[in-house]
């Protein structure tokens, strides 16, 4: 009887641990344990602090809400007061300086854990992503067809998720140069000044506050199951699954 030859091809995308129960009645079913507790913990810890961050940041900014010179006087954009945290630019610094501390502990946490594990392969964007960006992009936004799911994230998540690890380090840069820039005024220049300094520091603001609808979106669509693998860290219905076993079956 001829052997079949396998070519063992390199693993280049992330699939999380499955593991198969079968229940009582004989039925089998895979489950994914997609987030360990590092990324839950961290993940939430973050969602708090940008929370609280944005709150006091809008704060702090309308005591000075412009970009360019105040004379003349002309505002750049008044966010009403009733939504922002902290009552006053006092009471606002308080709130944003004590937050930043968490977030920038959990960033570091997170960072440390994906480098260390591996696990950045699940998240980050990479070039073979772009092409799967637009059919998803279709699916959750334009109600098209959903695509082949083969990974825990898709291309679409991993690019947003990519982006918000990148507004991470530049609102923590900016922030830190705005909170010490007497120790840190050699890192002014290379950002363009101070001005650009602050812009970039609501650049990343507002790109938070645009992840959230879409975020929200993404969650919405893949339901209860998506959802709850972030408070225990297991996908009960993990489609990605069915697609490797069917890979390892072609390759048998």
């Amino acid at each position: 009887m001829r052997g079949k030859t396998v070519v063992h091809k390199p693993q280049q995308r992330f699939i999380p641990p499955v593991a198969v129960f079968r229940s009582r009645s004989g039925v089998e079913r895979k489950v994914s344990y997609e987030h360990p507790f590092a990324v839950r913990f961290t993940h939430w810890l973050n969602a708090i602090a940008l929370f609280v961050m944005a709150g006091s940041g809008l704060r702090i900014y309308l005591a000075f809400p412009a970009f360019g010179d105040k004379l003349p006087p002309h505002d750049f954009f008044r966010f009403p007061g009733r939504y922002t945290i902290g009552g006053w630019l006092g009471g606002a610094l308080q709130w944003h300086f004590t937050f930043m501390w968490l977030f920038v502990g959990s960033g570091l946490v997170f960072v440390l854990y994906e480098v260390t594990t591996g696990n950045w392969r699940q998240i980050l964007f990479m070039p073979r992503d772009i092409r799967g960006v637009w059919p998803m992009f279709r699916h959750y936004f334009l109600f098209g067809p959903k695509p082949e799911q083969e990974e825990s994230y898709n291309p679409l998540q991993k690019l947003a998720y990519t982006g918000t690890i990148l507004l991470g380090a530049l609102s923590i840069v900016t922030g830190l140069i705005l909170y010490k820039s007497g120790q840190l005024s050699f890192l002014i220049p290379p950002f363009g000044g101070y001005r650009m300094v602050r812009i970039l520091h609501f650049v990343a603001l507002v790109g938070f506050l645009g992840f959230i609808p879409g975020h929200f979106v993404m969650v919405i669509v893949h339901g209860w199951n998506n959802f709850q693998s972030m408070l225990t860290g297991f996908n009960f219905k993990p489609e990605y699954a069915e697609q490797r076993a069917s890979e390892a079956d072609n390759e048998s």
